[in-house]
């Protein structure tokens, strides 16, 4: 059983609550009876779920947002210093709690299972949280999006398991002791707080380093994370388990047949055969499946049972998500930002498409990122029949002299890309719809607020 309310966290004030981390701990607290409050930059239908959970939620920031007799602040790396409610907590001496550790105290006295990666966290976490509940196991979850099904992007439960997405961006996934962890792959990302593989090894050690005495490390076939199973395996309390297609996985993935915007997936494990079928095309989208199967499996479900249980898994938001149809074109909203996650999703989605053309709108996601990557990802729109690129998306970051979508474009033409910029994305709709034509895929692309176009387009598609 759950405890009520975590220790100082009864009436928590979250920074950004509308964050897709700092929301779904903000829903936990509530559905526990916190009485929970916070602010964000501008409304939005994540903030209209929080009040329906009867949280206090401020648009834009100001100190007096702040309650006197809140119990903590709880912040994201995002937070910058000056913020006012940040110094308004300062002068009234109110605790400043970072999201992992709020998150870290909400798995206590739990069964955790952190899914960690630089791809597909998100989807691996919404997985296992659906196929446990559709056993009646409630579990408790926190992940980076809204599963399809619950609209909702965190629970709190009655069970024993908590599944929790464990980012690795800012070292903050260290916080956490789970029972058994899954690390799908292992690659250079977040290049502001890494400079080299050797530090991003080192965070995924340390993540390694907490999972609790005689629990389990999952590690997906891509060779960063076999490598550092490698680096972990000296640790005789941790029992490692590699999934892949290779023939001397322990969870071996026997086939993947695409059928559609579906995949049928055979997986052997401890000899005994599970098939089922994951509801997003892919190859990645099938691993992320095995690895929850694998996962769950260590925390003491019964893996026939979870195998079957993984087909109620319908997709969850920005992964691959279909925005509808309009004069017979499809809109699919994905939340890929890196070439890698770029490069699977227009595999996935070439094969989905057959003989139709496969169009792309890509926002790229960070100066930073672009700055490091920027070639990888224009080589990435090469896939594609069409691309569209918008200018850099900023998040939390400031410009980088000399750093713009033109590094993406450059290398995608180079690449023999089709590729057109577009600086106003209010433009967009109108390109897409002067581009696409009957039976086209239609993929809007990046981390950013490039998700908001797919009705625009499929409205400017209808006519």
């Amino acid at each position: 059983m759950a405890p009520a309310i975590p220790a100082a966290m009864d009436r928590p004030h979250f920074i950004g609550i509308g964050g897709a981390g700092m929301s779904g701990i903000a829903k936990i607290l509530a559905q526990r009876g916190a009485k929970v409050a916070g602010s964000d930059a501008k409304d939005s239908a994540t903030a209209e779920s929080l009040r329906a959970l009867g949280v206090t939620v401020h648009i834009g920031h100001a100190a007096g947002h702040l309650a006197d007799d809140a119990s903590a602040v709880v912040v994201s790396s995002a937070i910058r210093a000056d913020n006012p409610e940040l110094a308004r907590a300062a002068e009234l001496g109110i605790p400043v709690v970072h999201r992992s550790d709020a998150l870290a105290s909400l798995m206590d006295g739990l069964s955790a299972v952190a899914v960690a990666g630089t791809h597909g966290k998100t989807t691996t976490t919404s997985m296992l949280s659906v196929a446990l509940t559709e056993l009646g196991l409630d579990p408790s979850y926190a992940i980076g999006g809204d599963l399809a099904g619950p609209g909702t992007n965190a629970r709190h439960g009655e069970g024993a398991i908590f599944v929790a997405e464990a980012d690795e961006s800012d070292r903050s996934f260290q916080k956490y002791d789970p029972a058994v962890a899954i690390v799908l792959n292992v690659e250079l990302d977040h290049h502001a707080n890494y400079a080299t593989m050797d530090e991003i090894y080192e965070s995924f050690e340390a993540f390694a380093a907490k999972i609790r005495p005689g629990g389990t490390l999952v590690v997906g076939e891509h060779a960063g994370a076999r490598e550092l199973a490698a680096r972990v395996s000296g640790n005789k309390d941790l029992t490692i388990l590699t999934v892949g297609e290779d023939e001397g996985a322990d969870v071996r993935i026997r086939r993947i047949t695409p059928k559609g915007m579906t995949s049928e997936v055979v997986v052997v494990m401890d000899g005994t055969e599970h098939v089922f079928t994951v509801s997003v095309p892919g190859r990645h989208y099938a691993h992320n499946a095995a690895a929850a199967l694998a996962a769950g499996s260590r925390a003491g479900v019964d893996p026939a049972e979870l195998a079957q249980a993984l087909t109620a898994y319908t997709g969850v938001g920005r992964r691959l998500q279909l925005k509808g149809e309009a004069a017979g074109v499809q809109v699919i909203d994905s939340y890929a930002h890196h070439p890698t996650e770029m490069t699977a999703d227009l595999e996935a989605m070439r094969g989905a498409a057959g003989a139709s053309r496969l169009l792309v709108v890509f926002q790229p996601h960070l100066f930073s990122r672009t700055q490091e990557l920027g070639r990888e990802m224009g080589e990435a729109l090469a896939l594609a029949d069409g691309s569209v690129v918008l200018d850099i998306y900023p998040a939390r970051e400031d410009p980088i002299p000399g750093v713009t979508s033109e590094l993406i474009i450059d290398a995608a033409r180079a690449a023999g890309a089709d590729v057109t910029a577009v600086h106003e994305k209010s433009d967009v709709p109108d390109v897409i719809a002067g581009m696409a034509k009957p039976g086209d895929l239609v993929l809007t692309m990046g981390a950013g607020d490039v998700t908001d176009l797919g009705p625009r387009i499929l409205a400017q598609l209808a006519g």
